[in-house]
């Protein structure tokens, strides 16, 4: 099983109001803040939203 290390390195500031429900709605607060979420079909959904306001890494179990 693997998880996904997503840390915010832009700021949601002056983005689309989806955009940022979807930063917030992930855990993410301020520019280098990280989570670790599963790696599934929704995540990656929002992931990609977002794909040019952070960095994502993948870790395995």
């Amino acid at each position: 099983m693997t998880d996904l290390k997503i840390t915010l390195i832009r700021s949601a500031a002056h983005r689309l109001p989806e955009q940022r429900k979807i930063v917030k709605a992930l855990g993410l607060g301020r520019v280098d803040s990280t989570v670790v979420l599963p790696d599934n079909a929704a995540t990656h959904g929002a992931l990609l939203k977002i794909a040019h306001l952070i960095s994502v890494e993948e870790i395995t179990k």
